[in-house]
């Protein structure tokens, strides 16, 4: 809760204003049927006009002030929970842009989208319950009591007893209720992630017609949250009903008795009808209560599930004195283990050791799931090590600002992004205040202005989102162009020249020797044609370095290498070489 809290911010003024004139509207609504009871005792029983006409125009401005105080409270109440929404959504997105990947790793996609809809709307409406309902109701009931007891003690026991009544049962209402929407917004998540899925993967989906089974999968979710909330509303529905036999049962009473008492001349006309409405007042108040309990309960798996997000501190933090020069693109690992879970008993990497000068280019091969792509997120610190250390420049990678290790590093992954823009706007992710000549010059190197200069709009053609408009290998060219444009001292290629033709890539890796000759390029790969040129190769097996070397050495000494080898070029494996 506190961390809710924290977020109001700039709108405490409103949440301070709307309680305030919630207050001031209750006072009014008290005083009402007082001022009643005088007029219709002092004025109307005994024929006085002058009283009658005093009362009631003290009767229309008391009611004026409730309701100028009521529409204030609405719009106080209204603005600060609006506000907190915003804050909310805004503090947790910014926590989320500095999470590290291992962050990341324990979040569902799905689940941070519902965290900052569904939960955050959820919370929005429970404060601004809080800040006027909340306030209102409990006062209203203190004060119906309270004005109950002055006009008759001995009638009050009956409202008391209706009102114990009502505690009992709303309560189980209640803890009922609680158990069920423990477990509602779990459920969320899986309709989110099945609607996200679907659309991100909606041309997998029609490609191989599985529209029907995606169909079945989202009528199963949807249906998990329907079977939740009917059996929450079936509880609910008992409040109604409950509530109207307290208060009926207690009005009927109070009739019975208090006509006796106006009769034996004990207790006034007014009085009575004044009793009338603290009953109900006092009754709809413990109403208005169940409500918000009700939606606190909702509330309260929401709050949770948006506090763990502003709770998660980023694994990775900036060190006290950052460092902001490197001296190089040199990498060297030393004695590096890694894994993704501290509890795992099983290493990603094991015992790396190498030493790579700058301005080298250094191939990365090896089978699925050997640990390449953990490699090289550990160069600009996505991930940290578990054990042992990376340099970068001559210093460990712990060292330095984060954000200008990263802007020394410029990765292309494995998974292109790009985003809803022109194409110039997804470039100048990599330099933001590039020219449109740089851009061009860019793409010329990636190979990616042929299919540019061919769209109507060329450069300023829009991308759909995720890329949705372009091919995997222009999708590819376009990611690697952006990377270029950085100018880093590392450049990483992960995989990512694997849909564009031998021929294109040749041509890209010649372009990045001409026009970056001193950056550090890394290149994982699974085409032994995509590396063969490197410097370098690492072959990595089962995360571990099975060899370091040239690729002439590596075919000669290196089991594992030259048995990729085979199986590529003489075996065909390389689908755009000619086979012998």
């Amino acid at each position: 809760m506190k961390e809710i809290l924290a977020q109001v911010g700039k709108y405490t003024k409103e949440s301070l204003l709307a309680p305030f004139f919630t207050i001031l509207e209750v006072i009014m609504e008290v005083i009402l049927p007082f001022v009643m009871a005088l007029l219709i005792d002092d004025g109307v029983d005994k024929g006085d006009i002058g009283k009658a006409l005093i009362y009631g125009g003290i009767m229309l401005v008391v009611a004026a002030i409730s309701l100028v105080s009521g529409m204030l409270s609405g719009k106080y109440a209204a603005r600060a929970s609006t506000g907190l929404a915003s804050n909310l959504r805004e503090s947790m997105f910014k926590n989320i842009q500095r999470f590290s990947f291992s962050n990341i790793d324990k979040f569902s996609t799905a689940g941070l989208v519902t965290r900052m809809t569904t939960d955050i709307t959820n919370v929005q409406n429970a404060y601004q319950m809080i800040v006027r309902i909340a306030v209102r109701a409990p006062i209203m009931l203190t004060c119906s009591i309270i004005m109950c007891f002055m006009i008759s003690p001995d009638m009050s026991v009956i409202f008391l007893i209706a009102m114990l009544f009502l505690i009992i049962a709303l309560g189980i209402i209640m803890i009922s209720v609680m158990k069920v929407f423990n477990v509602a917004f779990k459920k969320y998540d899986a309709l989110n992630a099945s609607v996200q899925e679907n659309i991100s993967g909606i041309r997998v989906v029609k490609s191989f017609v599985r529209e029907d089974y995606e169909k079945e999968k989202f009528t199963k979710a949807s249906g998990d949250i329907y079977k939740i909330f009917k059996k929450a509303e079936s509880i609910l529905v008992f409040n109604s009903p409950v509530m109207n036999l307290a208060i009926y049962s207690c009005m009927l009473t109070v009739c019975w008795l208090g006509a006796s008492l106006v009769v034996n001349g004990s207790m006034e006309l007014g009085q009575l009808s004044s009793m009338f409405s603290y009953i109900m007042s006092s009754l709809m108040s413990l109403m208005m209560l169940s409500f918000i309990f009700v939606m606190l309960t909702m509330s309260v798996a929401s709050i949770k599930r948006i506090s763990e997000v502003l709770r998660e501190e980023p694994d990775i933090k900036n060190p006290l004195k950052p460092e902001t020069i490197m001296r190089d693109g040199s990498i060297e690992f030393k004695n590096v283990h890694f894994s993704y879970h501290k509890t795992s008993e099983k290493e990603v990497l094991s015992d790396i050791n190498l030493k790579i000068k700058s301005g080298e280019t250094i191939g990365i091969i090896g089978g699925t799931g050997c640990g390449k792509t953990s490699l090289i997120n550990l160069i600009s610190r996505l991930y940290d090590v578990t054990e042992g250390t990376v340099y970068v420049g001559g210093k460990d990678v712990r060292e330095y600002d984060l954000e200008f290790l990263r802007n020394q590093v410029s990765v292309v992954l494995q998974k292109n992004v790009l985003f809803s823009g022109t194409i110039l706007d997804n470039l100048r992710w990599g330099y933001e205040n590039a020219t449109e000549e740089e851009c061009i010059a860019a793409c010329k190197a990636a190979c990616a202005d042929e299919f540019i200069e061919a769209m109507p709009l060329k450069y300023n053609t829009f991308i759909e989102r995720g890329g949705a408009n372009v091919s995997g290998g222009q999708k590819q060219r376009l990611c690697i162009a952006r990377a270029l444009l950085k100018n880093p001292k590392i450049l990483i290629l992960d995989d990512s020249t694997s849909a564009v033709d031998t021929a294109t890539d040749a041509k890209i890796k010649q372009a990045m020797r001409e026009i970056i000759p001193g950056t550090t390029k890394i290149i994982i790969a699974q085409r032994i044609s995509s590396v063969q040129d490197a410097d370098r190769i690492i072959v990595l097996d089962d995360g571990e370095v099975n060899g370091f070397d040239t690729h002439e050495n590596l075919l000669k000494n290196n089991e594992i290498y030259s048995d990729i080898y085979e199986s590529q070029v003489k075996g065909g494996g390389d689908f755009d070489r000619p086979q012998n």
